[in-house]
């Protein structure tokens, strides 16, 4: 990421980015650039494909949550569209859809007389 390293960090300074998210979207686009290398693909003509790849990596080989998932298009899009200076399609890169799971109730069977308080 080296020679991205200056832009990168430019256009943090210029929005005045928190340390703290300065350090996520590094990593995560460190990431990106490192998938994007080891698929032998330049980095100045990413495309959509490309990163549709990379998300379509990060679910079914790494199996992060869609919510991780989500962070790493976040910093994908910055790198993008700030440091490539590309236009994003959000129709082309959608963000992922999380899970919702709903607490388990249990059945009359499952309950024991004293776990109900009833009065």
């Amino acid at each position: 990421m080296n020679q991205y390293d200056q832009k990168v960090n430019l256009c943090f300074e210029l929005k005045n980015t928190p340390e703290s998210s300065r350090e996520s979207y590094s990593r995560r686009i460190r990431s990106f650039i490192s998938f994007m290398t080891e698929q032998d693909r330049p980095i100045d003509r990413t495309t959509f494909e490309d990163i549709q790849d990379y998300i379509l990596h990060l679910k079914n080989e790494r199996r992060l949550s869609a919510g991780t998932i989500n962070a790493y298009i976040s910093s994908v899009r910055f790198f993008y569209t700030y440091v490539l200076e590309k236009e994003w399609n959000p129709m082309k890169v959608p963000r992922m859809r999380r899970t919702q799971s709903f607490p388990g109730i249990p059945s009359r069977e499952s309950l024991h007389p004293q776990d109900c308080h009833f009065k």
